[in-house]
């Protein structure tokens, strides 16, 4: 008996280890044959996912960390109609909560358009009305639908992320907007689009909740941070405002700039938008030069033009301040003659004469005596008809024509030297004058002021176009502008400050000529002399109350100058000047 059931085990035993044995031999057959490649591909294939991953967007901040730009979550409403029991009661819910009618949600979910599965009844759902009716339906991790609940069943929230701008228009000349595509248009948001957006990444996702470790961490896009001050822009927005009530004005620009650096600090214009309704846009502005007009829309700035005319005449020596020119209200050039802004003739004049009465006739002899080439020479040293190089979205060149071009004519030497049949820009203007108020040294404009990524932060250096001039002409013609507006005692002063600047009144091409009764009025200034810490242009588009940039732009640019000496702190002058003696 014992035999029989020692015989009967070793059967089994022997029949377990072959069977064993067959199972190992079968596992190094398929890992080893030719189908075994493809076995594994088909496991890796449904072991993870192609998933590309968005960044979330850089914010946007101004120099002393107010937020500008950030991001918000909203959310897509949609009604999967197969799970709905109660459309009525559905409808009334959502219709209260989203300001939608009932009966028209009503009958959508009764007969869909194309007899689809769902429909959209919400594409940029607020958070907080998302939220609302998730707890109306009872859609929350901390409680189990009720029967009432379960009847508005049927909403599918897909949460995505939107641009927001706490400061609703403010800067939103500058700062541009980002579209529901995800895209930046305009300023910053169009410039820096790529810095911002970051940069999206396919990856392959295990499918499998317990490997969540393994789905990559994607950086967010970089943050900005703009050389604007959030105070001193508001402040300027609202004075070109007033501004523009005051004096009747089609539209205006108002820019900021500190002339050491090229950092703009402020930069207002008209028409502005709440940039968080951007899909306002067609309706606020006829063209894409308009939103920005400091930089993208040029103009005949007229006698603002004239410092440069005087900067190239001294530092090429053609003129010094002494040199006197007899003005007798006429001078002729090309076949055409030019006159006074007033028609009259204002006798014997040194330069500083010539600027402070802005005389157009003796500008016209002071380039004529240059010559074309030296004259054309400096305005192109200036960057007058070039682009500036500011990191904004949408600048303008603006156009300075020259000799050898067909439309130009020997009386454009002329005219082009008091500012007439010449185009540029606030921001063109500025950067040529900054040579004049920065011992020489022309600044490139700025807005960017750093950038912070991965939790560093790379502050932007300031940059310079070169010297169209010498240190000695700059001063010089620093100590006549600011001569010039102490004599004729503007309404561009400032008490306890020295300035320096010079209005501009242009007429506006009409059809071939010029309206007598259209003008753009303009003054560009700078302070305090001795130390410049800002610069000012202000452009009033059309003012009706008055077509001179005197009685116009002068004094908006005061009112602007003192509270940029208030919000960036800068002491009077007898101040300084105790602090700097030893």
């Amino acid at each position: 008996m014992r035999a029989q059931y020692a015989w009967r085990s070793l059967a089994l035993a022997g029949l377990l280890a072959f069977v064993g044995l067959s199972i190992i031999l079968q596992m190094i057959r398929i890992q080893t044959s030719p189908e075994a490649e493809t076995f594994r591909e088909r496991v890796a294939t449904h072991a993870v996912a192609d998933t590309t991953y968005y960044p979330e967007r850089g914010l946007i901040y101004d120099r002393n960390g107010h937020l500008l730009a950030g991001n918000k979550t909203v959310y897509e409403i949609d009604v999967e109609l197969k799970n709905v029991k109660e459309p009525n009661a559905l409808a009334k819910a959502v219709g209260t909560e989203l300001g939608l009618n009932p009966d028209d949600l009503y009958n959508l979910m009764v007969k869909p358009p194309n007899n689809l599965p769902y429909i959209v009844i919400g594409h940029y759902v607020d958070e907080d009305k998302a939220l609302a009716l998730k707890q109306l339906t009872g859609q929350t991790d901390e409680q189990t639908p009720t029967s009432e609940q379960s009847s508005l069943s049927g909403l599918v929230f897909t949460p995505h992320p939107q641009r927001s701008y706490p400061e609703g228009a403010l800067a939103s000349n500058v700062i541009g907007f980002v579209s529901n595509d995800g895209h930046g248009y305009f300023g910053i948001e169009e410039k820096y689009n790529d810095l911002l957006a970051g940069t999206p990444i396919q990856v392959k996702v295990p499918v499998d909740p317990n490997k969540a470790a393994d789905i990559p961490q994607i950086p967010n896009g970089t943050t900005l941070i703009l050389t604007l001050n959030r105070d001193l822009q508001a402040a300027t927005e609202q004075i070109l405002d007033d501004s523009l009530t005051k004096y009747g004005a089609k539209s205006g620009t108002i820019v900021i700039m500190d002339p050491r650096n090229g950092e703009i600090l402020a930069m207002a214009s008209t028409p502005r938008m709440d940039l968080n309704q951007f899909l306002d846009y067609s309706a606020i502005y006829h063209n894409a030069s308009e939103y920005n007009p400091a930089v993208s829309m040029p103009y005949e700035p007229g006698s603002v033009m004239k410092i440069l005319t005087m900067a190239a005449a001294l530092d090429n020596h053609t003129v010094t301040p002494a040199t006197t020119f007899f003005d007798t209200g006429v001078y002729r050039i090309g076949g055409v003659t030019i006159r006074n802004w007033n028609g009259q003739a204002w006798g014997l004049q040194d330069m500083l004469g010539c600027i402070q009465n802005s005389l157009n006739v003796c500008m016209a002899w002071i380039a004529s005596q240059m010559g074309s080439q030296n004259f054309y020479g400096y305005m192109n040293r200036f960057g007058i008809g070039h682009e500036t190089g500011i990191d904004l979205a949408d600048e303008a060149a603006g156009r300075l024509k020259v000799p050898g071009d067909t439309d130009w004519y020997p009386a454009d030497l002329g005219t082009n030297a008091f500012g007439q049949g010449v185009a540029a820009t606030p921001i063109q203007i500025m950067m040529a004058a900054s040579a004049i108020a920065n011992n020489s040294r022309m600044v490139i404009p700025h807005v960017l002021y750093a950038m912070v990524r991965d939790g560093r932060q790379f502050n932007v250096p300031a940059q310079y176009a070169g010297s169209p001039i010498s240190t000695n002409t700059a001063q010089v013609l620093d100590q006549m502008l600011e001569n010039s507006l102490q004599n004729e005692a503007s309404l561009a002063l400032i008490p306890n400050y020295k300035m320096a600047g010079k209005t501009g009144t242009a007429q506006i091409p009409v059809d071939g000529g010029y309206d007598p009764t259209l003008t753009n009025a303009s003054f560009i200034g700078w302070g305090p002399v001795d130390d410049p810490r800002f610069m000012i242009y202000v452009w009033l588009e059309q003012p009706s109350t008055s077509i001179w940039g005197s009685e116009t732009a002068a004094p908006v640019f005061a009112q602007a100058a003192q509270k940029a000496i208030l919000l960036l702190d800068v002491p009077p002058d007898n101040i300084r000047s105790q602090v700097a003696m030893p």
